[in-house]
């Protein structure tokens, strides 16, 4: 019996005999924003290798597309990214209007457009607050969560929900805002804005901060160009793409939008995106809302009691919060889809950490992980 046994010496140092140990981290709920999977080769405390496993999550979304009608399918297609419903909802609906030549009124395209930029803010601050959560840093929590409760408050008062908004329709939206609605929301942004600085130099400057994620995690823009990452992850890689610059939909032709990027493509860059593009896009859902008070008009049109799309196909493409979403619709001319493929943001941005994390130590990864900002119903779905 004795003869069977080998002694094996596990990354204890330099000169000795060493053997790679394979790690599983997860699959596990807390801290990876949903149930993701990574197998880890380490030697010691380096990562040598690693593969990212997904579909725990996995929601079937594409297939129950096809048996639901167009109206439907908004509602399914608001969950797969629960930080970025609005987003979701409103690709469907530009997929849909497209395909069956549908005009949207020019009030309810500066409310969308506001919508959107509000669901931004409100991504990137549970981000904002969650990633120094990750790496030790709780007190950016209370700070990230006062904003975004400011800014909850008047999509609650305008959609009814709070995460789940459900208020794009094929054709426009579901309602008129409530009176008072735009006054309100500009308080709120002016509010948000001036606190914001608090969470800014509470972090973005603090030494332990940067000491975990300078030159942690470097992607640059050829490996972001190559996984076909986009967002804020590709721009602080230096990738300059902005759909609502470079192929603008909704009202984004009307306004100048300052597209940020970083050079360094770390951990601290791609926070950064986050920070600074929360201030873009407070300025721009001002300017969207200054032009909602100039318009009258309704916020939709009538549509048939069975909403069917022509037979054929369009793809819909919209610049997300975490990054570019496409939506390739094909039809029979049925009141429900033959095919509707989600293109998302969190499963082109993911497969980079197979290239990320080899080479950094077990404490860096985390910091990896969480800098890559997915939501894994994004990748799952």
């Amino acid at each position: 019996m004795t003869d069977s046994l080998r002694e094996m010496t596990v990354g204890t140092g330099a000169g000795l005999d060493t053997a790679d140990m394979v790690l599983n981290i997860g699959p596990q709920h807390p801290s990876t924003h949903g149930v993701l999977r990574l197998k880890l080769t380490l030697d010691g405390e380096r990562v040598m290798a690693c593969e990212p496993i997904v579909g725990y999550m996995h929601r079937g979304a594409e297939k129950l597309f096809e048996v639901r009608d167009y109206r439907q399918i908004i509602m399914l297609a608001n969950r797969h990214d629960w930080l970025s419903a609005f987003a979701n909802e409103l690709g469907v609906a530009l997929a849909v209007e497209r395909l069956m030549g549908i005009e949207v009124p020019e009030r309810a395209i500066w409310l969308r457009t506001a919508m959107a930029e509000l669901n931004r803010v409100l991504n990137h601050l549970m981000f904002l607050g969650s990633y120094p959560l990750e790496i030790g840093a709780i007190t950016p929590m209370f700070y990230a969560f006062r904003e975004r409760e400011t800014l909850q408050a008047v999509l609650e008062e305008a959609t009814g929900g709070r995460m789940h908004y459900m208020f794009n329709r094929v054709g426009g939206l579901k309602e008129e805002v409530p009176a008072g609605w735009t006054t309100r929301a500009r308080q709120a942004i002016k509010t948000v804005r001036k606190r914001l600085p608090d969470l800014d130099n509470l972090i973005r400057n603090n030494d332990i901060f940067l000491a975990r994620t300078v030159g942690v995690g470097v992607l640059t823009a050829a490996q972001a160009a190559a996984y076909g990452a986009s967002g804020p992850v590709a721009r602080a890689s230096g990738l300059d793409f902005d759909l609502r610059r470079d192929e603008p939909y909704l009202a984004y032709d009307q306004l100048d939008v300052r597209v940020v990027t970083k050079k360094s493509g770390d951990c601290h860059a791609r926070f950064e995106m986050l920070l600074d593009q929360a201030y873009v896009s407070l300025d721009l859902a001002e300017e969207c809302l200054d032009r909602v008070d100039k318009i009258s008009g309704p916020v939709n049109v009538r549509l048939p009691k069975v909403v069917k799309a022509p037979e054929g196909h369009t793809y819909a493409w919209t610049e997300n919060p975490l990054g570019v979403n496409g939506y390739y619709l094909v039809s029979r001319g049925e009141k429900t889809p033959w095919r509707l493929k989600l293109r998302t943001a969190s499963y082109a941005n993911v497969q980079a950490l197979a290239t990320l994390i080899p080479g950094c130590l077990v404490p860096d990864l985390i910091a990896i992980l969480g800098s890559m900002f997915f939501v894994v119903g994004d990748i799952d779905k």
